[in-house]
């Protein structure tokens, strides 16, 4: 089992940056694929982006590709997304999520079995 919390969130103006930041408890935080998803007040929760266990293969959603980028070090079980140019759009809640699969990507938020508390991401125009 793993235990996840996000933090590095707040408010920033559009077009500007901000990179999250996703702790995991554990010894085997590179036998998990991450992903980032975000939930709009009113909104489904969705998909942001995904990183297999070595790092080795990423993939994003259309509307961050290009802007943000999902990154891990495995060393200090920590999970990253550096997000630039951020658009009003982008106001949501960020989760990190965790699934024990290393070299799957999952893009999907059912596919994962566990999910930090989520950090508020706030883009003013």
């Amino acid at each position: 089992q793993v235990q996840l919390v996000e933090s590095g969130g707040g408010l920033v103006q559009a077009g500007g940056s901000l990179r999250l930041s996703c702790a995991a408890s554990g010894r085997t935080f590179s036998s998990y694929t991450m992903g980032w998803f975000r939930q709009a007040p009113g909104k489904e929760r969705e998909f942001v982006a995904t990183i297999t266990g070595s790092g080795a293969s990423t993939y994003y959603a259309d509307s961050v590709k290009g802007r943000f980028t999902i990154s891990r070090d495995n060393a200090r079980n920590t999970l990253y997304l550096q997000m630039n140019r951020l658009k009003p759009e982008d106001t949501a809640v960020y989760y990190c999520a965790a699934r024990r699969v290393a070299t799957i990507i999952f893009a999907t938020a059912r596919d994962y079995d566990y999910w930090g508390p989520g950090t508020q991401v706030t883009v003013s125009s």
